[in-house]
């Protein structure tokens, strides 16, 4: 527990609490209690955060057990991902408590349960009258061994007013048993248990794929102490700025930079790059990736509640705790659906013997199987299986969405704005051209450019300097070297008098003829920053930089305009350079020379246009537009903070290839929801009426109500396969 002057904090553990309905019941259970200040769920990983003011957490965990939600036990400490735990007051750190073990039915008794009740069902349909006691106690046997939770249950609902599948199947059972239905009873609770027993497994699948999140990093690290000695320690004792080492083989515990040593590194399990990255020193490195080759020694940048995989799992979390459109839809609607149903059921039984005819036992036993269908859980779970299973899907990919409710806009979205710095391209200036221009040159001509390039500081030159590296051009001595910001960069090189100017200098040396400014221009229509090596003013080379375009761009456009998305790219740069990008990626239109503000018209002026627009950025002046577009994408990999707070979606690895792939799944995301919403109210709908025309019993509506859960989850878990 956290505490503040004035509020503390607890998370815990609800090993019950599984979908929207239990939730609903813990809202309703903790409404009265004094001080409680908030509440947040976390289904994924069962996990309820509670603030309160001082002094009110034992009222809130009192309400808890009293509603059948009592916390489990568990040592304090931080999960992985920087989440507190703590364990209830007054029990003992791994303590059993000995009465929910008992309760909650596991596989060997709901098997045992099983075979009573079909013991009770054959006693019922071959045994002689006088075996009817026997057969009795089999199915009450049964219905202990698998019933007494969902009996608990029930009864602390049925006292709160609360119509929850608990309350309607404790009513059912009961009921059966008073009209003499011992056998149905008995099978009815037993293949509910084994139901529901079966849907836990498979929504845990689903919440397993987060679990995998939380496993990637591991928890310990090898530490360099201050005697110079390595020693192994917890990772989240680690302090941001220490030394840690990672062998080959190894996975990363906590984020770093590299100091000494050189390998190739999987970050496919956080940012979905599917090939191994190459890292030296100075280099970022994450937290959960997979050292390949070399030994690495790192500077620790992030703790461990604070690494970047840490901020996708609670991004994850928070995206699951919160309310997509269609759930919210649905748990409206399963509101007053269940207290419909169960109303239609006592007309059944009260009202059918007057009006239709019916016997008075088969009036109740027709209104017992309305209730056993009316179990909303089908249509409950659907939508949160299916969110996970899509949110699980698309972290692994490398592209983070902070909510279902932007997992569901991404399908709507008719148009996308790409900014094009980092965005469209890679960022980074590169050398892209060189040519002689002298009508002599001197053969020496890249080494003296190679050489004065390598003096400057400026971003043009450095980029020079790398890309005649790469050529196999290095730099050689010079005297006399002088760097002027807006003059260039002058020295004395093998006796020669040199200088690498911009065009605006050459301009003012007096150098700017038709000539030169002709061989200029193509350069400059490109949007390229163009460098000349000048020797006692004759123009002997140009060398021109421009940003590259990143290599999946252009595939990355064509699949949004093949899906029926126009595309704009909104730069702040020169138009002429927004122009030769736009040509070279293939974007529907390419406007340049925008502030902040003059992006935030387009959004506005696209929507009009078009419909619901997206807005892909990655720097602090994209942060606008980003929070003001109907679905905000930030290029995370070397985005700004305020850039990737203020967007929806993050794509950790900057391939532009996600955000198609984002589209895609958000239209199979609703594909599914409402397969998934079709199946459960259809299934139901038929039985409805088998049930009202005498055609269904208890066990069938069970089959029924429980066959369409375990179909949704299925459903939805399809998600999982890429």
């Amino acid at each position: 527990m956290s505490t503040t002057a004035t509020i503390d904090q607890r998370v815990y553990r609800i090993p019950n609490m599984d979908c929207a309905a239990e939730e609903a019941e813990i809202r309703h259970a903790l409404r009265d209690v004094q001080g409680l200040r908030g509440l947040r769920f976390y289904l994924g990983t069962r996990e309820l955060h509670v603030e309160a003011a001082p002094g009110s957490l034992p009222a809130v965990e009192a309400s808890l057990r009293a509603a059948g939600f009592a916390p489990a036990d568990g040592a304090a400490g931080a999960c992985a991902h920087g989440h507190a735990h703590d364990h209830e007051h007054g029990r003992r750190p791994g303590a059993i408590d000995w009465g929910r073990a008992l309760l909650a039915p596991g596989l060997p008794r709901i098997v045992a349960a099983l075979v009573l009740a079909a013991a009770a069902e054959l006693t019922h349909a071959l045994a002689p009258a006088a075996w009817a006691p026997a057969g009795l106690g089999l199915a009450v046997l049964a219905v202990a061994l698998s019933g007494l939770a969902t009996y608990g249950k029930g009864l602390r609902a049925l006292r709160r007013g609360r119509l929850n599948i608990s309350a309607l199947m404790t009513v059912a059972v009961t009921g059966a048993l008073l009209i003499g239905q011992w056998p149905e009873a008995a099978m009815v609770m037993a293949l509910y248990a084994l139901a529901e027993h079966l849907e836990a497994r498979a929504v845990d699948r689903a919440r397993g794929a987060i679990g995998d999140l939380l496993r990637m990093a591991p928890g310990e690290v090898e530490l360099l102490g201050a005697d110079g000695a390595w020693r192994t320690v917890p990772a989240t004792q680690v302090a941001v700025g220490a030394r840690v080492r990672v062998k080959p083989g190894a996975r990363l515990a906590l984020d770093g930079v590299v100091l000494e040593g050189r390998s190739a590194i999987d970050e496919a399990p956080v940012t979905g790059e599917s090939l191994p990255v190459d890292k030296g020193a100075g280099d970022a490195v994450y937290a959960g990736t997979l050292n390949q080759t070399g030994l690495l020694v790192l500077r620790v940048t992030a703790a461990a509640r604070d690494t970047q995989l840490a901020r996708i799992i609670h991004a994850v979390e928070q995206a699951q705790a919160s309310r997509a459109p269609t759930q919210a839809f649905v748990d409206r609607f399963a509101a007053v659906y269940t207290p419909v149903v169960f109303v239609l059921a006592l007309a059944v039984a009260l009202l059918g013997p007057w009006l239709v005819g019916w016997a008075w036992h088969d009036a109740v036993y027709k209104a017992l199987v309305l209730l056993v269908i009316a179990c909303p859980c089908a249509l409950v779970i659907a939508t949160p299986v299916t969110l996970v299973s899509a949110l699980a899907q698309a972290a692994r990919r490398g592209v983070l969405i902070k909510g279902g409710v932007h997992l569901e806009r991404a399908r709507l979205m008719k148009a996308v704005a790409l900014d094009k710095t980092g965005t469209l391209t890679l960022g980074r200036p590169a050398l892209v051209a060189s040519e002689a221009l002298a009508a002599a040159p001197p053969a020496e001509w890249p080494r003296w450019a190679a050489t004065l390039a390598a003096g400057s500081s400026h971003p043009v030159s450095r980029a020079i300097a790398a890309g005649l590296a790469a050529q196999g051009v290095p730099p050689g001595a010079a005297a006399g070297l002088a760097d002027e910001p807006g003059s260039g960069v002058s020295a004395h090189i093998d006796g020669q008098n040199l200088r690498l100017i911009g065009w605006r200098a050459a301009q003012a040396l007096g150098l700017d003829s038709n000539a030169l400014a002709a061989r200029l221009a193509p350069h400059q229509a490109q949007g390229r920053s163009v460098s000349l090596l000048v020797r006692d003013g004759e123009v002997l080379a140009l060398l021109a930089v421009a940003d590259t375009v990143k290599g999946h761009a252009r595939e990355a456009l064509a699949e949004l305009k093949a899906m029926g998305v126009a595309t704009v790219m909104l730069s702040g740069d020169q138009p002429a350079a927004a122009q030769a990008v736009g040509r070279a990626v293939g974007v529907g239109q390419a406007v340049g020379g925008l502030l902040p503000q003059d992006k935030l018209a387009r959004i506005a002026a696209l929507r009009a246009a078009h419909g619901p627009t997206a807005m892909v950025g990655d720097g602090i002046n994209d942060a606008p537009a980003l929070a003001s577009a109907d679905l905000g994408v930030a290029m995370g990999g070397a985005g700004t903070d305020i850039a990737m707070e203020a967007a929806d979606v993050v794509v950790m690895n900057d391939d532009l290839r996600r955000l198609p792939e984002l589209l895609r799944l958000s239209r199979r995301v609703h594909g599914v929801l409402w397969q998934n919403i079709a199946l459960a109210l259809g299934i139901k709908a038929v039985f409805l009426v088998l049930a009202l025309a005498g055609g269904a019993t208890m066990w069938m509506a069970v089959f029924a109500d429980m066959g369409a859960s375990l179909l949704v989850v299925a459903n939805g878990l399809r998600l999982l396969r890429r």
